[in-house]
This record gives C-alpha cells, structure tokens and sequence, in this order.
C-alpha cells in the first residue's frame, strides 16, 4: 500500500517536530516536507521529487499566514489538500477556510487518532468535517439566516444532484455513490462537477458546506 504523502506548515517549532515525529511513526503516512513558514514551504514545492498529497496547515504564522498561503496553494497546486490545524475554532474562521478550498478544519488540541482519520479521509473522499464542526457550521448559518424569509439555495439543482450531494455529505465517494444509485463514475464525476459549477464551490468541503448552509443536510 502507498503511502500518504503529508507535509506540515508550523512556525512553532516544538509542535511541528512533535507532530513530524508523530506522522512519520505513521505506517500509512510519509513525511515529505516541513516548513516553519509558508515562504519556506513554497520554496521547497519548487524541488521536491514528489508533491506532498496532504498539507497540515498553521493559520498563524509571521509573514504569509495560513489564509494567504491556502489561497496561494490553491491556485498553484490544486492537486494539493489542506488540513487547518488552529487554537481557533470561531465558526465564521471555520467557514472561511473550508469556502477558500480547505479540505478540513481541526483544533490543534484534537487527538491523533482523528488527526490520522482526517488525514485518510481528506486522502481518499476530499474532506473531512467532524461532528462538531457541522454543528458549528450548522448553527453559525441558522443565526445568519434567522432574517431570511426564504432559506431555499439560490440554484436549481435536481433531484439526481439532491441524491448525490446528500451521499457526498455522507463521505461517500464517487465509486461508492455509482453503486448505491446504479450509475457510473463517469456519470457520478459529471454531477459532482456540475454542483461544484452551480454552487461555486471549490472543492467537495465546500459542498458539504453549502449543503450545511441551505439545509440540504442535516447532522443527526
């Protein structure tokens, strides 16, 4: 089995090496490259054999913080999944990040078995959003929409993309979601993308996101 390549964005050297020490004790998981800054980091994607296929991702650091280089990463290495890891849960940082193409968001002080689950998960579905943090989300949009008459999603989406949005949200992936509903992958891949077009998300986080947002799942 292949391993996950992982890198780690930290300028707290304590935490990173700690954490490197951890990932790389990981017999699913290959640590590939850490970088106490984002300038750093993008200097080292410009020689590495291999891109790393999972970033574990400081929000705070000196100079490109964690929002600036999401974004750079984004852009330039989409093939790239991030993982947040921040002492800051706010649901309205949470949100943003997973709407600027973060795979996932987890509290620094999270443990290492659901550090490795989210790691997997991200490697193998695209996200990983635990129960807290749809709760969070959950509520944040229910206390922003309290104004809103109609809470409805401002686009159309049919029913087929309903089915497939609500497997998404369920982590299922596309091979998954092509044998419960008798389809393809193929098929499967052309309504992911067409949800990604018509809910401008970026990535399937931000599906699960906007599917949280206008009540299109719910966490039970």
């Amino acid at each position: 089995m292949e391993k996950i390549r992982v890198a780690i964005i930290d300028d707290q050297n304590l935490f990173r090496q700690s954490l490197a020490i951890m990932i790389s004790s990981e017999p699913t998981l290959q640590l590939v490259a850490d970088a106490q800054s984002g300038a750093d980091f993008l200097d080292m994607l410009k020689n590495i054999p291999l891109l790393p296929e999972v970033i574990l991702l400081d929000m705070n650091m000196p100079g490109m913080n964690g929002i600036e280089l999401n974004e750079i990463l984004h852009a330039q290495y989409p093939s790239l999944k991030v993982i947040v890891l921040s002492v800051h849960t706010q649901e309205r940082v949470i949100a943003k990040m997973i709407n600027a193409g973060a795979s996932a968001y987890l509290a620094k002080n999270c443990n290492k078995e659901e550090l490795i689950t989210a790691i997997q998960t991200v490697y193998t579905t695209g996200f990983y959003i635990n129960k807290q943090t749809l709760i969070a989300i959950q509520a944040a949009s229910a206390q922003r929409n309290k104004a809103i008459k109609n809470l409805n999603a401002p686009f159309d989406l049919t029913s087929r993309e309903l089915e497939i949005l609500e497997l998404i949200c369920k982590e299922c992936g596309s091979a998954e979601i092509a044998e419960k509903l008798f389809l393809s992958v193929r098929t499967v891949e052309g309504h992911r993308n067409s949800l990604l077009l018509k809910t401008q998300s970026r990535n399937t986080a931000g599906l699960v996101l906007y599917a949280i947002r206008h009540q299109l799942f719910e966490v039970i």
